[in-house]
């Protein structure tokens, strides 16, 4: 018999769970249980946990592999868009001829970085090689998630999401790449060339530049699931075209505001950004029209 909790008890207190949400995990633990035979509340987790486990096992893996050649990969990845031989340089440079815009074409940058603290150059290797081994990993990681998601789908809804772990890799390394080769550099060349005065030298800390250098590359990692999500939101009718249709011009703002808030102040780097956003907002319409299509056939077969 499954068994179902309507609230947790955490040191003798008792927080219940809302209707709405207690309900999704009714219809979420009794579809998996009725996949793979009965199970309890605590069968769930115990599932859950071991799919976590090897996830944090092929992370340290590749973490481990990653820190062994750090000092390369800081020098020719992390470091790759502060240096004026970066390749991103020669292709903008090289566009800037095609397009005769001056501005594509980024100016030489001299940085110079620091370490703050005794043990500040060691952290930063630990840190950067699980972030990277985290990167590297991500479609084992999202292919045990699915595991442990795909017995409490249907097999209509199973066959819908074929190919999602690829899907979903290939738009996050999308956003990665992006972010690493397009957006990185000219973030890196606008503030690492911009001086208030001339007394002032930009000497940065190692930490700070890693900061806003993993900050952009996961952060349009995620961004670029966005087609997935809407899927998804789509298929259990949570989402419509008709509603992201409607609400173009609000969301039009949103994708600005966003594309603000990861870019420096520059009009050509918002515009980078912006752009690659909003062709992902209408491929995601379409996207939600052709869920919505294939729920309306479902409801149909069933009636």
């Amino acid at each position: 018999m499954l068994v179902y909790y309507s609230s947790i008890s955490v040191q003798a207190k008792t927080i219940p769970l809302h209707p709405l949400k207690m309900g999704l995990l009714q219809n979420f633990l009794g579809q998996r249980g009725n996949s793979k035979g009965e199970m309890s509340f605590t069968d769930h987790i115990e599932d859950l946990r071991w799919h976590i486990i090897r996830s944090l096992i092929v992370i340290v893996i590749v973490s481990i592999f990653v820190f062994l050649k750090i000092e390369w990969i800081f020098d020719k990845v992390i470091l790759g868009p502060a240096k004026n031989d970066f390749i991103s340089y020669k292709w903008f440079c090289q566009l800037a001829k095609v397009l005769h815009i001056d501005a594509l074409c980024l100016g030489a940058i001299q940085l110079k970085f620091q370490n703050t603290t005794v043990a500040g150059q060691f952290t930063m290797s630990l840190s950067a090689s699980l972030y990277i081994g985290f990167i590297l990993s991500f479609p084992y990681v999202l292919w045990e998630f699915w595991k442990f998601m795909r017995p409490a789908l249907k097999p209509t809804e199973v066959k819908y999401a074929r190919g999602i772990v690829f899907w979903c890799s290939l738009l996050f390394f999308s956003g990665v790449l992006f972010a690493y080769y397009i957006l990185a550099p000219y973030t890196i060349n606008f503030f690492g060339s911009y001086q208030l005065s001339p007394e002032f030298q930009n000497i940065i800390t190692i930490d700070n530049y890693y900061d806003t250098m993993s900050d952009l590359i996961m952060g349009l990692g995620i961004v670029f699931e966005l087609p997935v999500v809407v899927y998804f939101l789509s298929r259990i009718g949570i989402l419509t075209p008709k509603i992201m249709r409607e609400k173009r011009r609000y969301a039009f703002i949103i994708l600005m505001i966003v594309a603000e808030v990861i870019t420096p102040p520059d009009w050509f780097s918002w515009i980078l950004v912006f752009i690659p956003l909003y062709i992902l907002y209408e491929i995601s319409v379409n996207i939600s029209t052709r869920a919505a299509n294939e729920k309306i056939k479902r409801d149909l077969t069933k009636s």
